[in-house]
């Protein structure tokens, strides 16, 4: 099926406010027909540079302006980088996701550094994805070359609503971002986050943003709000787990191919809350007692869980379930000491339509 990339904000709507077990059954069959319902990607997230943001974010702990009593730190070293990267692994994780809290990335001794650190750990065969803030097409580029699998730019909510939360960056800024990353052969991580307040038609609306995206980004992640005292938005309710499980359906259903990221907000959610989310098409958590700076349920936790649902964590470099033949071509490549063809630069958003159109001539 052709991926639709003109939704419009009232479809998504429709969607997302179908009686609910109809919206469960369309994404968890949509999700079983472009990947594979038992494979989870488990990721973790390494605050590399914390606090001191010169952003006014209305949700977030790093904001330089707001009193919120988190202890921020320099930039890591690439060794301890290192360290905690063999760690996530050791733990599960097939991807490591830096964050540096910079409203932008500057060129310098700290970039370099950074770039070092995605070197080092693509060496380990992980996953490396980014999030440093607003970047250039040049700095994108040496990312890309850097061996970056990944970029993370949230679009955070609608146009309309994200000015309600943020005044330092403007939403062009983001999606300006998003095109330098698609320059290169770096996939895009591009979400958001709900329960600041927002209505129902901003949800929508981020999604119409993200889906519209051609390529649709890779990766999205559906975080809920983590309030957090000092901040604008400390005061804010709980997001009820049924929107979350609504937010994730309707995602999967507008953006079939994407990895759906469960991301912030996990500590608040059963596991029967966060089964519902995996059923219908959440295919991503990240794993680790934090997110950055706020809580995540620990890595044991997950592991038992996982056990529990029987699903599998995802191994590095498959962007998603594959036709046979594919997986079969990847064993090819990987009898002879290559890398699997989806890890290559050239192949990382390329789509496997000639794959599944052999697979079908021979059903």
């Amino acid at each position: 099926m052709a991926i639709k990339h003109d939704w419009t904000k009232e479809e998504i709507l429709d969607i997302y406010n179908k009686p609910f077990m109809e919206l469960l059954y369309e994404a968890a069959t949509i999700h079983r027909q472009h990947h594979d319902p038992n494979t989870v990607q488990v990721s973790t997230l390494l605050s590399i540079k914390t606090g001191g943001c010169p952003e006014d974010c209305g949700y977030c702990p790093q904001a330089a302006r707001y009193h919120t009593d988190l202890e921020g730190n320099d930039l890591m070293s690439v060794n301890q980088v290192k360290a905690q990267a063999l760690r996530a692994k050791a733990s599960g994780s097939s991807r490591v996701c830096m964050g540096a809290a910079w409203r932008n990335v500057k060129d310098g001794e700290e970039f370099d550094n950074v770039l070092e650190m995605v070197r080092t750990i693509n060496k380990l065969d992980m996953e490396v994805c980014c999030t440093l803030g607003m970047l250039t097409e040049n700095q994108a580029q040496r990312l890309a070359e850097a061996g970056l699998y990944a970029y993370n730019h949230n679009l955070d909510s609608s146009e309309e609503y994200y000015k309600e939360v943020i005044s330092t960056r403007g939403y062009q800024d983001r999606l300006d971002t998003i095109g330098n990353v698609r320059k290169t052969n770096v996939t895009v991580c591009s979400g958001g986050i709900i329960g600041m307040g927002e209505s129902e038609a901003d949800r929508a609306g981020m999604l119409v943003a993200l889906s519209t995206l051609n390529p649709q980004p890779e990766s999205v992640p559906i975080n809920a709000l983590v309030p957090v005292e000092g901040t604008p938005l400390e005061e804010q309710n709980p997001v009820p787990i049924w929107d979350m499980i609504r937010m994730v359906a309707t995602t999967r259903i507008v953006m079939p191919e994407t990895q759906v990221r469960l991301s912030a907000g996990r500590t608040q959610m059963s596991r029967e809350g966060q089964a519902m989310c995996f059923f219908a098409g959440a295919n991503s958590i990240f794993a680790g007692d934090k997110l950055l700076t706020t809580p995540n349920p620990d890595v044991n936790e997950d592991m038992e869980m996982f056990k529990m649902l029987g699903l599998n964590p995802q191994k590095a470099f498959v962007k998603k379930a594959q036709p046979e033949s594919v997986d079969a071509e990847n064993s090819k490549y990987q009898a002879q000491g290559e890398k699997p063809r989806w890890s290559r630069p050239e192949h990382k958003i390329e789509r496997n339509l000639g794959a599944q159109k052999k697979a079908k001539t021979k059903a």
